[in-house]
């Protein structure tokens, strides 16, 4: 229902500027300005919703109500700007660059919200949580229980088949983050690479060894879904690396027109 009310809020705003766009053309009055300025603060509306996300503890409304205003306020922004200008494409170098930086915003924009709509989810489906900067320490921590299985292994079974076929396969898998284009595109490749080599590796094995197999493919799992949420988290991260640095070139290059256009006007 919000979003309805979102959606329609936004389309009566244009509506409005819109008609009072063609009222100033009529008049013989310098419409662009006017327009200009709607542009620019919806623009720094648009902007305030990162702000918002950083003080979640102050009762602004909840963060899904501020997305679907950032989506509207993001697709009004567009209108706005086609309006101002009087095509997609400008003629002038300086507002040629004012909508690149626009365009590659809507771009990473919608990018952006698919990414909302999709990985946190999936990040819930794994019934784990785990700290972004934390999940070098908590491979690392694997990687060495994995290392102290394979050495209990060795000892108490005097066998070396596990243990070779860790040194040759699982230490590669317990290095680092693996998979990475397949976790990103939504695909169990890192489920079938320890199948895989579990069920190759278990034919050769004693009765003796087989728990130890068991638990380093437990661990090996456990490795997968932390794998995942590094994948997902780091192109969430890097898409709010992209998005936030564009919106704030536009913002700095819609000022600096501001300045321009109120100089020449005096």
């Amino acid at each position: 229902m919000r979003a309805w009310i979102i959606g329609f809020v936004a389309v009566l705003f244009y509506a409005v500027t819109h008609a009072l766009h063609r009222g100033m053309t009529q008049d013989l009055v310098r419409p662009g300005v006017f327009t200009g300025w709607v542009l620019f603060s919806v623009i720094m509306f648009l902007a305030l919703f990162n702000i918002r996300k950083k003080m979640p503890m102050i009762p602004l409304g909840s963060a899904h109500t501020w997305l679907l205003l950032h989506v509207a306020g993001g697709l009004l922004a567009f209108s706005l700007f086609v309006l101002h200008t009087g095509s997609f494409w400008p003629t002038g170098a300086y507002e040629q660059v004012l909508a690149f930086l626009l365009y590659l915003i809507t771009l990473s924009g919608i990018a952006g919200y698919i990414l909302q709509r999709i990985y946190p989810a999936r990040l819930t489906e794994t019934d784990l949580e785990v700290i972004y900067e934390r999940i070098p320490a908590e491979i690392a921590s694997i990687r060495e229980k994995a290392e102290q299985l394979i050495l209990e292994c060795a000892e108490k079974t005097t066998s070396d088949t596990l243990p070779k076929n860790y040194l040759n396969d699982w230490r590669w898998y317990f290095k680092k983050p693996r998979f990475f284009l397949s976790h990103a595109m939504g695909r169990n490749r890192g489920h079938f690479w320890i199948r895989n080599h579990g069920e190759t590796v278990r034919r050769y094995l004693s009765q003796a060894e087989v728990p130890y197999l068991n638990e380093l493919t437990s661990l090996a799992k456990i490795k997968n879904r932390i794998d995942f949420h590094y994948t997902a988290q780091s192109i969430m991260k890097g898409w709010l690396f992209f998005h936030i640095p564009v919106t704030a070139a536009l913002m700095v290059f819609g000022a600096w027109h501001i300045i321009v256009i109120h100089v020449y006007a005096v």
